[in-house]
């Protein structure tokens, strides 16, 4: 029996963010990601698979469910940042994961790995410094 097809704008893994400064801060989970920066979803899942938070967009609209809050806005960033604790370039987070370098004002990719799975951005611009490593699970 053939197996499904997987989706082709859709990744699975591990997302981890170092966020440097006076209170360093990191968040890491697993995650799925699926869509594109106009439309998607993401879930963050714990090490022992329970949801930590769910976002969905589309049409220039978000929402995010953690816990037993549900909260929605213009904005996919801003939603994003609640969650994670600092802006990421999502636009710019699908070309990467594709393999095809993206500009975001103040980050910085290496997509060297991303045949393996690996990719890094960091942050210099604004203040404080982050890194975002992730790890596509094969």
């Amino acid at each position: 029996m053939p197996s499904a097809p997987v989706e082709e704008n859709s990744w699975n893994g591990r997302i981890a963010l170092q966020i440097d400064g006076q209170a360093s801060q990191s968040f890491s989970a697993m995650f799925e990601l699926r869509g594109t920066a106009e439309a998607g979803a993401l879930v963050l899942l714990s090490p022992f698979g329970n949801r930590i938070a769910q976002l969905d967009w589309k049409d220039g609209h978000a929402q995010l469910v953690s816990g037993q809050a549900t909260r929605t806005s213009d904005s996919l960033d801003t939603l994003l940042q609640d969650v994670t604790g600092t802006r990421i370039p999502v636009t710019a987070l699908f070309s990467w994961l594709k393999g095809t370098q993206a500009s975001a004002t103040g980050w910085q990719a290496d997509l060297t790995g991303i045949a393996d799975g690996r990719l890094t951005a960091r942050r210099d611009d604004p203040q404080p410094t982050a890194t975002l490593r992730i790890a596509l699970t094969p």
